[in-house]
């Protein structure tokens, strides 16, 4: 058998799995940096809140090899709230391994920055940076439009969990699934 008619072969049994897998889970959207990638690097989106709150500032670079949920968001919602709430709690908790954590919000929206800053008052929030960066998400970080939220939970700057969702499928139970997996980036207690 010729080489090329190989590649065509194989080519037809991979675009077969992915069907497969599309059929299986039409809803699943692959979002930002996958598990065992190395995070794409630096970007500067604006901290609305935290000790640069009004700056640019790369949140990437200030957590360093650390534990990392980073979180890419659409727009507020009150699923979004409490996921940052649980988010910005196990950051807390978990401050003896300096980890961090940040959302980074993929809007041009007009007056989102105090929205955001009422949000983070509301929800108490101490550690969790709330930012604002542009629509398309920072480049290299292969954020999909289709995505209303991306959570990505890495260390030593390799991603561990990624977790994707469309507009309204962030519900209690994916919730809770994203917060157990922080074990992944956190040393055992």
């Amino acid at each position: 058998m010729k080489l090329h008619h190989i590649f065509a072969a194989l080519a037809v049994v991979v675009l077969a799995g992915s069907v497969a897998v599309y059929a299986e889970n039409p809803d699943k959207v692959v979002s930002g940096p996958q598990v065992d990638k190395v995070v794409p690097g630096p970007f500067h989106p604006l901290n609305v809140t935290g000790h640069k709150a009004g700056e640019k500032n790369c949140l990437f670079c200030e957590n360093g090899n650390n534990p990392v949920a980073m979180i890419f968001a659409r727009e507020p919602s009150s699923a979004l709230t409490k996921l940052i709430k649980k988010i910005d709690h196990a950051t807390v908790e978990n401050k003896g391994c300096d980890m961090g954590s940040f959302v980074v919000f993929l809007s041009d929206e007009e007056g989102l920055d105090q929205k955001l800053k009422s949000m983070a008052e509301k929800a108490k929030l101490t550690k969790c940076v709330l930012s604002i960066d542009n629509p398309a998400g920072p480049k290299g970080y292969n954020v999909s439009k289709d995505a209303d939220v991306t959570v990505v939970l890495y260390t030593m700057r390799k991603v561990k969990a990624n977790y994707a969702f469309k507009k309204g499928q962030l519900n209690d139970k994916s919730i809770d699934q994203i917060v157990s997996a922080i074990s992944k980036i956190t040393p055992a207690n």
